[in-house]
């Protein structure tokens, strides 16, 4: 059952190194190297990172960067366990696709696993549409593509 909601959540945006911190408290993510892991991703790119907080503690992030003008691509995110079922991510996903429409694009891409079936239920239930599959051998590291015109 959901608690969405009940505590009280902010989103701001915050810098690739309180990313890294927030990151490394996700379990089941492959954990980033350092900040540069994520520059070097991002390249200079027009990018967003975001993270929640719950009573002022780490709560979850989402870091995506543009991928053309009109395509803002959400690559990573992920929300600590203590704080799951609470709407984080949901929030974060609202966030972003906020300020993706005020920076003027008009459709997001993502990508998720399904070793995360909540993140595939939740993409799903947020309007985004399957458009792709890459097989990697494995069918839990297989990754379904997602995108949502905004």
């Amino acid at each position: 059952m959901s608690q969405e909601n009940h505590l009280p959540l902010t989103i701001c945006k915050v810098t690739l190194a309180e990313i890294l911190t927030i990151h490394a408290m996700l379990p089941e993510m492959r954990p980033a190297e350092s900040i540069e892991h994520y520059a070097n991703r991002i390249k200079n790119r027009p990018h967003l990172a975001l993270a929640a907080y719950i009573d002022n503690q780490p709560a979850g992030f989402k870091l995506g960067y543009a991928e053309d003008e009109q395509t803002f691509y959400s690559w990573l995110g992920g929300v600590v366990p203590t704080y799951r079922r609470m709407g984080v991510a949901k929030a974060l996903i609202e966030a972003q696709e906020y300020w993706a429409i005020n920076a003027g694009y008009t459709r997001i891409k993502v990508k998720s696993m399904n070793r995360y079936p909540g993140m595939l239920r939740l993409l799903i239930g947020a309007g985004y549409m399957i458009e792709g599959y890459e097989g990697n051998g494995e069918p839990m590291e297989a990754k379904i593509l997602f995108s949502k015109a905004l």
